[in-house]
């Protein structure tokens, strides 16, 4: 009987020790976000989001201060809806800008929020007017070599 009791401790620490190493695995790539915080949700629409994902942190300053809710795209403006939910605690004015950004040369995008000097704030289901699409690394390239065709090569 004690054997079995034994058994019963290890193979229980075993499971604990693989579910530690899951969440581990799922908070360093960013995969899993616990925050259970009040939100607000604001939506930015952008022309290109390149590779930005769901659940992408939205910063500003440096600090993280919400997190990508959804994409969706929008049929009548054929734009990007990028709604971010914002933890209720920060408050950002009415005027507030969004930008695409990455993270190191080649790292993941996230959103940066640029505060404005309106004196009212965000609310609930309000839109950011003024955005900034994704650099896309491709298009930049194809520009550059476009322009030193066009231009002789000088």
């Amino acid at each position: 009987m004690e054997k079995r009791s034994t058994d019963v401790w290890v193979g229980l620490f075993v499971l604990i020790g693989a579910a530690a190493l899951l969440f581990l695995a799922l908070k360093a790539g960013n995969l899993l976000s616990l925050n259970f915080a009040p939100t607000y949700d604001v939506v930015a629409r952008f022309d290109n989001i390149g590779g930005l994902k769901a659940d992408a942190p939205v910063k500003s300053a440096g600090v993280v201060v919400g997190r990508v809710a959804s994409i969706g795209f929008d049929n009548q403006t054929f734009q990007a809806d990028v709604t971010l939910a914002l933890d209720k605690h920060y408050d950002f004015p009415a005027d507030t800008s969004a930008k695409i950004l990455t993270s190191g040369l080649l790292g993941d995008q996230y959103v940066g929020l640029q505060p404005g000097s309106s004196e009212k704030n965000l609310r609930n289901g309000d839109v950011i007017q003024n955005t900034q699409s994704a650099l896309v690394l491709e298009n930049l390239i194809g520009q550059f070599l476009y322009d030193k065709a066009a231009g002789g090569g000088k």
